[in-house]
């Protein structure tokens, strides 16, 4: 079991920064592949990022890319989601997911992620 927390979502203007932080609790190992993705009303939960269990591998969505950064401190079982020059458009939910089953292969498929945190809303006002 992988219990995940979310924090550092917020409502911002066009063009400015969020730090999403995602806690993991419940599982020794921290071998395992670290997700975001976001959802909006209306709309499937689509991917945003995702780290491997040691940080040297990483993959972004088209959109993101440039203004997201992600990374992981597995001494503190965190995951961060670096958010820069925010969008209208990058408003929404936002999860953090892990994928247990993998350390070094990264998965952009919402099914493969077998743990979700509660999410926390991100606004950017345009």
């Amino acid at each position: 079991q992988v219990q995940l927390v979310e924090s550092g979502g917020g409502l911002v203007q066009a063009g400015d920064s969020l730090r999403l932080s995602c806690a993991a609790s419940g599982r020794t190992a921290t071998r395992y592949v670290l997700g975001w993705f976001r959802q909006t009303p209306g709309k499937e939960r689509e991917f945003v990022t995702a780290i491997t269990w040691n940080g040297g591998r990483t993959d972004y969505q088209d959109s993101v890319k440039g203004r997201f950064t992600v990374s992981r401190d597995n001494a503190k079982n965190t995951v961060y989601l670096q958010m820069n020059s925010l969008k209208p458009e990058d408003t929404g939910v936002y999860y953090c997911a892990a994928d247990i089953n993998r350390s070094v292969f990264l998965t952009r498929y919402r099914e493969e992620y077998d743990y979700w945190g509660q999410g926390t809303q991100v606004t950017v006002s345009s």
